[in-house]
């Protein structure tokens, strides 16, 4: 992100210096600098130093509408709690409705309940152009607006033309295609409110997400449910492991086919896929899962429907929007924001409050973001990195104070909530708080990567792959913002372009995705770089991981909703769950390994771990190595190479167990490695690690490996004067394992006789060793320096020595006297120890 960027020149020579920038951003990330706004940002960044006024001059602005909001409306939780006050609401005494709509003279309320009389509900219009009204309860108490009917506002013009709407806040509008495709505003109010039962769960420490679209989550021919969804698709997300639902297309939109993305009731969950209170309990039901739930929330632009948007809602096309061209975006057809003003700022962050309160959602992905925060909205415009892209004249400040206000709001409010943006720029700050001067977004997409894999599929041969450019891609992010990772994203799949799988294994997927069927090549190189794709962008590519509806099992062929080209057909507008049930399929394979990803990451943490240190990139081999959360990875990716005994370097010295590889038959694979192997470290430096492993890794799989901790062979009393006195009971029990072993290594009849002779040997001479120990030797208080070792590598049992009782680990002793454990090593090795602990005897 910083490249291009040349002759910084620096305030102050004392920032220049590198131990002073490593040391502010320290205290800065470790919170014991005070925070101040710009600064702090500096601080981390030292490359924004030249770009302090702009940064400035946008905290500024925030400050002037957080205090201008504060000061107007009471404080930023009341203005954010409008839709209790805007649009239609029911009281202990009737219902208020109220509308903002400044270019009309008069306003009525309209529906079924007045049939449509257009003179009979005045509203009462106030000096901004906001019109009211109240309707008190029935005589019996009833509302005076039946439950599930249909209501308008009629807009009365200066020159007397009367514009009929759907209110701006409603919050039911239904739609049906068999008389039209205009939706219909709807007054709803059931007798039974929904009431949740189970409290949201906290906080997730690693986002593991699950894209998912309600209408699409069935494998028949239809529009899904609310209802459906819940009762079929929640539970496979909860077994695959996944901690978080990113929920898209719930704000209403009147084109099925947009995905989405083309709203016109901002308050409205889609009608399509059932009422208000079945996607209530959906959200109830994944919090009682220990599910997070996510809204995909569209602030970017607006449908540019008329009859049943709010574009030209009072007969101008500026009263939420910009007019003229700036106010209408060219490629999506749809209208933009006008972010500074401020009946505008009430709509969008009350509609954030909206959904988090009435619906407990528990964040949002906030659509568009590169399209908001710049006047070209990304059309046309390839991002280098250089910083004036970012700080320049291109910038929207308005678009880019509101997403720090719409930030503000819902962390103070809600500290748990979580905010992602969708941006392609690399607008930096996006991640970093508000307090600081930054956007407020808790992660960002990591949308080069999808493009990275799609675009190395369609072009480049096996051979060709770039291990070091894969890298680069994949931890090519912002030092203390955090990222998504996702290896294809839901456009991909849409018509036109292909699902990861599809593209891997195109037609053949057909044919030959049966068990009962043969194996063909282009098959077993599918299922393999599936999985190897998938988690080299889970553990390298970021700090959260997402997938999309139906692709952790290779989802074939494509997306494409129903529409006039195609004929309305709901076949490839639909998820095919069927193929991962059926187990004759192979997609059950990968679905078997996405669901070992996420588990294992719940146990390893490893996306809320630093960022990894890749230690081997080897363009020849096509191999990568790296270490994260305390785990050790290796990915073979060469098309036709196996490697046994590869050295890969590691930064532990304790045994080594592989605790999944993609090749494994559960996975789809040729179960070629044995993990009941331990592998033991050998101290010597490699690839800029202490210590080295060798392992075997054949073509195109992927092992990872954990740090093993506290691992001993023998534990024994550690007193203050350094006498080691043998604990009988604990060394017969430790034998009797060790003699297990052995004895299962020796039958074993993959080994070869000459490797038994050495383990044998070994075994004899490492006995001699035992005996040595405790017959022959005494460690006492004139070795210093053994002891000095000891404690300064925190060897003891329990990392430090607090009383008599406390234990240190025989392993680690031998090790200090350069004396392997009992491991299968050649003799000579266990001869040339045996010198080295004699003279340090």
């Amino acid at each position: 992100m910083m490249a291009g960027i040349k002759d910084v020149k620096v305030e102050n020579e004392q920032k220049n210096d590198i131990a002073t920038l490593k040391k502010n951003a320290k205290e800065v990330v470790e919170g014991k600098k005070e925070i101040v706004p710009v600064d702090a940002l500096i601080d981390l960044d030292p490359w924004l130093t030249p770009y302090r006024e702009p940064l400035q001059k946008r905290y500024d602005l925030f400050e002037e509408w957080y205090n201008k909001l504060n000061s107007a409306e009471g404080s930023l939780d009341k203005f954010s709690k409008s839709y209790l006050e805007y649009g239609i609401n029911v009281t202990d005494k009737g219902i208020h409705y109220r509308e903002w709509a400044p270019n009309a003279k008069e306003a009525h309320f309209i529906g079924e309940f007045n049939n449509w009389d257009i003179t009979s509900h005045k509203m009462n219009r106030d000096e901004f152009g906001t019109f009211d009204i109240f309707l008190p309860r029935n005589a019996d108490g009833s509302l005076p607006i039946k439950h599930n009917t249909k209501v308008k506002i009629a807009l009365t013009l200066e020159d007397g033309t009367v514009l009929y709407r759907i209110p701006a806040w409603i919050r039911r509008v239904t739609q049906d295609l068999s008389v039209s495709p205009t939706y219909e505003g709807v007054f709803w109010y059931p007798e039974e409110k929904y009431h949740f039962k189970n409290q949201k769960p906290p906080k997730p420490e690693s986002l593991r997400i699950y894209e998912a679209h309600v209408g699409i989550s069935s494998w028949e021919g239809k529009v899904n449910t609310f209802k459906n969804f819940t009762r079929d698709v929640l539970p496979r997300i909860k077994d695959l492991g996944y901690n978080v639902i990113q929920l898209m297309a719930i704000m209403e939109h009147p084109y099925y086919a947009s995905f989405g993305y083309q709203v016109t009731s901002f308050f409205c969950a889609s009608s399509r896929y059932g009422p208000p209170e079945d996607l209530m309990e959906l959200i109830d039901t994944a919090h009682g899962m220990g599910i997070t739930v996510l809204l995909d929330v569209v602030h970017s632009h607006a449908c540019n429907n008329v009859e049943d948007g709010i574009n030209n809602f009072d007969g101008t096309d500026h009263q939420y929007f910009h007019a003229g061209g700036r106010g209408h975006h060219d490629l999506w057809n749809s209208r933009l924001f006008n972010y500074g003003n401020y009946e505008t700022l009430r709509f969008l962050l009350s509609n954030l409050r909206y959904w988090l309160d009435e619906f407990q959602f528990d964040g949002f992905r906030f659509d568009g973001v590169t399209s908001m925060m710049y006047y070209h909205h990304g059309m046309g415009y390839g991002f280098s990195g250089n910083y004036d892209e970012y700080f320049g004249n291109n910038t929207d400040l308005e678009a880019v104070v509101y997403l720090m206000l719409a930030n503000k709001m819902v962390h103070s409010l809600y500290p748990n909530a979580i905010t992602i943006a969708e941006d392609v720029s690399g607008m930096p700050t996006l991640c970093r708080p508000v307090e600081e001067g930054g956007v407020g977004f808790d992660y960002r997409l990591a949308m080069a990567i999808p493009d990275m894999w799609i675009k190395i599929l369609k072009e480049q041969k096996d051979d060709d792959w770039s291990m070091g450019d894969i890298c680069w891609t994949l931890t090519n992010r912002r030092y203390k913002e955090k990222t998504i990772a996702y290896a294809e994203s839901h456009d991909q799949a849409l018509v036109g372009d292909k699902t990861l799988a599809f593209w891997l294994m195109d037609k053949e997927m057909y044919e030959f995705m049966s068990e009962l069927s043969p194996r063909t090549p282009i098959i077993d190189r599918g299922l393999a770089l599936h999985k190897m794709i998938r988690l080299l962008t889970h553990a390298l590519g970021g700090e959260g991981y997402l997938n999309f509806i139906g692709n952790e099992f290779g989802h074939p062929e494509w997306l494409d909703f129903p529409r006039a080209g195609n004929g309305n057909s709901f076949h490839y507008a639909r998820r095919q769950f069927n193929l991962v049930d059926d187990d004759l399929l192979r997609y059950k394979f990968l679905n078997n390994f996405d669901r070992a990803m996420q588990t294992l990451e719940s146990k390893y943490g490893w996306l809320h771990s630093p960022q990894a240190y890749i230690s081997l990139k080897h363009e020849g081999d096509k191999v990568i190595v790296f270490e994260r959360g305390n785990l050790l990875f290796i990915f073979n990716f060469h098309p036709t190479k196996s490697y046994s005994d590869y050295r890969v370097g590691t930064s532990w010295n304790t045994p080594h167990h592989i605790v999944l590889n993609s090749d494994r038959v559960e996975y789809g694979g040729h179960d070629c490695i044995d993990e009941s192997v331990t592998h033991y470290p050998t101290d010597l430096p490699w690839n800029n690690r202490a210590n080295f492993l060798q392992v075997y890794i054949p073509s195109r799989t992927c092992i990872y490996i954990p740090k093993t901790n506290n691992y001993t062979y023998l534990s024994i009393p550690f007193d203050e004067s350094l006498s080691l006195k043998p604990i009988q009971s604990k060394l017969n029990s430790n034998l009797n394992v060790k003699l297990n072993l052995y004895f299962r290594f020796l039958i074993n009849k993959s080994i070869p006789l000459p490797l038994k002779k050495y383990a044998l040997i070994s075994f004899i001479l490492s006995l001699v060793l035992y005996i040595m120990l405790f017959s022959l030797v005494q460690i006492r208080a004139n070795t210093p320096k053994l002891k000095k070792k000891i404690i300064n590598r925190g060897l003891y049992w329990s990392y430090g020595f607090k009383s008599r009782n406390s234990f240190v680990s025989l392993y680690d002793i031998t090790r200090e006297l350069r004396i392997p454990p009992l491991s299968v090593v050649c003799a000579t090795s266990q001869l040339r120890c045996l010198r080295k602990w004699k003279n340090s005897s």
